[in-house]
């Protein structure tokens, strides 16, 4: 007996099993399944996806299958994982429920491989946490994923990987404050090492997308999420600098100063970044109660810069 014969409730029905399969990575049965419902429904832009999307991942695990040792197991399903969302770009037939069982399957076996390595000597390694809680993550296990992220992020500060996906996380968890001092945090340290890819909480998948719209691409596009993120009260979640932080702002702009005088604009990343910090060295003159000449004088900076801006930022 075929294993679809049991499916008897047309193209949703089969779609529906199909998708469990997927979930539960039963590739080469989906695809049987995906096969006879283009039999009955042969231009339907979903079951050709989906049944793309069942060979894409059938290749992928006979190739995880041959892997031996348990971090480069999970770390070729993050990659393939990657891989796969580019490979859904170029699709535009609407694949949100496959998508959904596929990364059911990809982060609970990543999972499986990075959790057995807390249990030895790599067990405090931070990637080993950060790997760990990226999986919860994907899996929709938000809290659990904020325990491995707190504590990698608690071995190795300072990183925007780390702290964007702490972002993330409390987003989900509807700790928007937290979310909005996390994301700050991470882009104001170094907007490209952040994968966008991986942030799926709408406050950020909004501001990327208007980012599109306004004709941004990767990777200036990751440089100007925090100025942006200002401007649209997406950031608007401040904190006061110490002494230090205060220093190395002063710092960094000096620096971006000069390479702007030097370089002009062709640095994609010299302009916003010298922006997004003007705009943190506002919030401490402002938290701080310096004069008003000081602000008027970073603001005047920004208009030199980027008129457009200064105006929204001003208005």
């Amino acid at each position: 007996m075929n294993i679809y014969s049991q499916y008897e409730g047309g193209t949703t029905e089969l779609l529906k099993s199909a998708y469990e399969m997927l979930k539960n990575g039963r590739f080469s049965d989906a695809g049987d399944i995906l096969e006879n419902a283009l039999s009955v429904d042969f231009d339907n832009p979903e079951v050709i996806c989906a049944l793309k999307c069942a060979g894409f991942w059938t290749e992928r695990e006979n190739r995880y299958n041959s892997i031996s040792d348990p971090y480069e197991r999970g770390e070729y399903l993050m990659k393939q994982w990657k891989a796969f969302l580019s490979f859904l770009d170029r699709d535009e037939a609407s694949f949100e429920q496959g998508k959904y069982s596929l990364k059911q399957w990809v982060f609970s076996k990543a999972l499986s491989d990075f959790i057995v390595l807390l249990d030895g000597p790599a067990g405090s390694d931070p990637e080993i946490l950060f790997r760990v809680g990226q999986c919860y993550k994907g899996k929709g296990n938000y809290r659990q994923a904020l325990e491995y992220l707190e504590a990698c992020n608690h071995q190795k500060a300072d990183d925007p990987r780390i702290i964007a996906e702490l972002a993330d996380c409390y987003a989900f968890i509807n700790e928007t404050q937290a979310a909005k001092i996390f994301f700050r945090e991470a882009f104001f340290i170094d907007p490209q090492r952040i994968d966008l890819d991986s942030l799926e909480s709408m406050m950020i998948v909004r501001l990327v997308a208007k980012l599109k719209e306004l004709g941004y691409e990767v990777p200036a596009l990751s440089e100007w999420i925090p100025v942006y993120g200002v401007l649209y009260g997406v950031f608007n979640v401040k904190r006061e600098l110490r002494s230090l932080e205060y220093g190395r702002l002063k710092q960094s702009i000096f620096t971006l100063q000069s390479k702007l005088a030097e370089e002009g604009k062709k640095g994609f990343e010299i302009e916003p970044r010298l922006i997004n910090r003007y705009f943190w060295l506002i919030d401490h003159y402002l938290s701080s109660g310096d004069s008003r000449e000081k602000i008027d004088e970073v603001l005047q900076k920004i208009h030199a810069i980027n008129p457009a801006i200064h105006e929204r930022y001003t208005q």
